[in-house]
């Protein structure tokens, strides 16, 4: 395709539309002959409702200006329109964690963000879709970076910002300490392959990218096109004593330890125990809860734009 087939739309978080750092580079982009529109959301659901209208629009890329929940919308749209129809996706972080354009090594700031859109090659990645029942209600949904759930999931969510840009990757082990009796059990059964497991679990990551809650790599391991979920289980703890030997194994991540344990599978199904309430779930940082649900990757489902040597492709591993 050439530069003059080539159309842009980018899709701006309400929030950050009057960003001036995105203004001016939007204006230099299309003074340097880029063919630019430009959309701003106003409510949930207008990211997903623009990105699926684009392919009629003769849209052949659209750019997610906003933080990880922006960018999941987007994907949620675009995945609504054929494969063979599907516009490519770059990113512009505009958000407060940007775990997935962190780590797949693309630009923060919104000049050089959207001057590299305009001239990275997209690389097709996998997709991971989410079937989730909730009460009666059935839903589906899809992500690009990482679900987390049970305690990982209630410290996204509800640690604060100012607290977790403070404390890094740490958020996690401090909030672990300080509410290690405060914490209830999440309990459920899992399938994967041919294994079924009743657990008790303090944290879950089901990762495609690698990390979460602004900056928190769970899934060390992790390519976006190798058709694998990267699983991190976390077993309960019942004293702070051995909150040490924890936190150890998430420095390892065992494919067996005491309390950690990392594998990968192409589909996995968390059904929680009967009786007790839903656990509470983040999709690329936005909050759910869920009853039972099954994750499953979707192969080289989306085109987004990358970095050339992003190690998050493995077609990049130097092994």
């Amino acid at each position: 395709m050439t530069d003059a087939q080539q159309r842009f739309l980018l899709i701006i978080n309400g929030k950050s539309a009057g960003n001036p750092a995105l203004r001016e580079a939007v204006e230099e982009q299309r003074k340097a002959g880029m063919l630019i529109t430009v959309r701003s959301t106003w409510e949930g659901g207008d990211a997903a409702l623009f990105a699926e209208e684009a392919a009629d629009a003769g849209i052949t890329h659209v750019v997610a200006c906003g933080g990880d929940g922006t960018v999941n919308e987007v994907v949620n749209g675009l995945m609504r329109v054929a494969h063979d129809r599907r516009p490519a996706l770059g990113i512009v972080p505009l958000g407060s964690a940007n775990d997935f354009a962190t780590s797949a090594g693309l630009p923060l700031e919104p000049g050089p963000a959207l001057a590299a859109t305009m001239t990275l090659t997209s690389y097709p990645i996998d997709v991971v879709r989410v079937t989730a029942e909730e009460s009666d209600k059935s839903s589906t949904q899809y992500y690009v970076n990482m679900t987390t759930g049970g305690f990982g999931a209630e410290i996204t969510s509800s640690t604060p910002k100012t607290l977790k840009r403070m404390l890094g990757g740490g958020a996690y082990s401090v909030m672990g300490a300080l509410k290690a009796w405060g914490h209830r059990s999440y309990r459920g059964t899992l399938h994967w392959g041919d294994q079924e497991q009743n657990v008790s679990l303090l944290l879950l990551a089901l990762g495609n990218g690698r990390q979460s809650g602004g900056g928190q790599v769970l899934a060390p391991r992790a390519k976006l096109d190798d058709g694998r979920l990267d699983v991190l289980l976390v077993k309960d703890f019942s004293s702070v004593k051995e909150l040490p030997t924890l936190m150890n194994e998430l420095q390892s991540f065992p494919s067996d330890g005491e309390y950690v344990r990392y594998f990968t599978t192409s589909q996995f199904t968390v059904t929680t125990q009967r009786d007790d309430p839903a656990w509470p779930l983040t999709l690329d940082g936005e909050a759910c809860q869920y009853d039972r649900f099954c994750a499953e990757v979707v192969p080289l489902a989306l085109r987004v734009l990358l970095p050339e040597g992003c190690t998050l492709l493995s077609t990049n591993d130097r092994h």
